[in-house]
């Protein structure tokens, strides 16, 4: 079946968007609570959703897959390694606790919560503001972005990253990530399938696809607002046999951007196990 174009460019798709496989709630720096997935998926037409916050498993989500409200929710993970070259973003799905991720997951949180208080106080005394935030686990950079555009400071949200706490920011505090050797193993262990996030938002594509190879799949739906080679990730895709996933990396509220259809998402169904049912 052919494909039209819309109105920005983008190949129009064959059949509706039913999974959203990359979506970020409150447990992280989304602003999207677990309750109110259910009725998020429901107006976006989903009938899947994989929850997959920054370096932490939802402690809502009591199983690899449950169904909430006729909408089948998926345990997962993003979890930011760092490959050499650069830290890059894995995605693992129908997450299991297992001991060693969860020690990782601990210890990751620890870092996030340590690193905004130094990132936090670093704002707080450039600015002589008093943000309205505090450290916790899940805290990242989105989270205190809001809170400068939030505050009495002259910037808004994307200032805040610009000129205060992005990579070469004067407010800027590094992360201590996990090397992608032993992200992968983690993942392989907890996962039923371990993909690698968003393959064109890498400064080095080539050695990111180059870790997409050891894997499972590579996410090659994807809202980057800009042309990409979608073709090159077919090629590495069907080359390597890796599955193809796709979803918004949604931070708001609005879920089903980017993401699978039916037919695409079929490869991906078969190796999630059946939903448990949850209230």
């Amino acid at each position: 079946m052919g494909t039209r174009s819309t109105t920005d460019g983008r190949p129009e798709r064959a059949g509706r968007i039913v999974a959203d496989l990359h979506t970020h709630t409150t447990a992280s720096d989304g602003t999207l609570a677990l309750r109110d997935v259910p009725a998020a998926a429901h107006e976006a037409g989903l009938d899947w959703v994989a929850v997959t916050d920054h370096d932490r498993i939802h402690p809502g989500i009591d199983a690899p897959v449950v169904e909430r409200a006729g909408v089948r929710i998926v345990r997962g993970i993003e979890l930011r390694v760092d490959a050499g070259f650069e830290r890059v973003d894995l995605l693992g799905y129908a997450v299991r606790h297992t001991d060693a991720l969860v020690a990782e997951i601990d210890r990751l949180q620890t870092d996030r919560r340590e690193r905004g208080a130094r990132m936090l106080a670093r704002v707080e005394d450039r600015l002589d503001v008093e943000l309205d935030v505090a450290p916790r686990p899940g805290l990242g950079r989105p989270h205190i972005a809001r809170a400068i555009d939030a505050s009495s400071a002259p910037y808004d949200y994307a200032d805040a990253f610009d000129r205060l706490i992005g990579d070469d920011g004067p407010c800027y505090v590094a992360r201590e990530v996990t090397t992608v050797d032993r992200g992968v193993e983690l993942l392989r262990d907890a996962c039923a399938i371990v993909g690698l996030a968003h393959p064109f938002r890498y400064d080095d594509v080539t050695a990111a696809l180059d870790v997409a190879e050891g894997l499972d799949a590579i996410e090659r739906w994807y809202p980057y607002g800009r042309d990409v080679d979608l073709a090159r990730i077919d090629r590495v895709a069907e080359t390597a046999s890796l599955l193809r996933t796709g979803g918004s990396d949604a931070h708001e509220l609005t879920l089903g951007v980017e993401g699978m259809t039916e037919t695409e998402f079929a490869p991906i169904r078969e190796r999630l196990p059946d939903p448990a049912e949850r209230s």
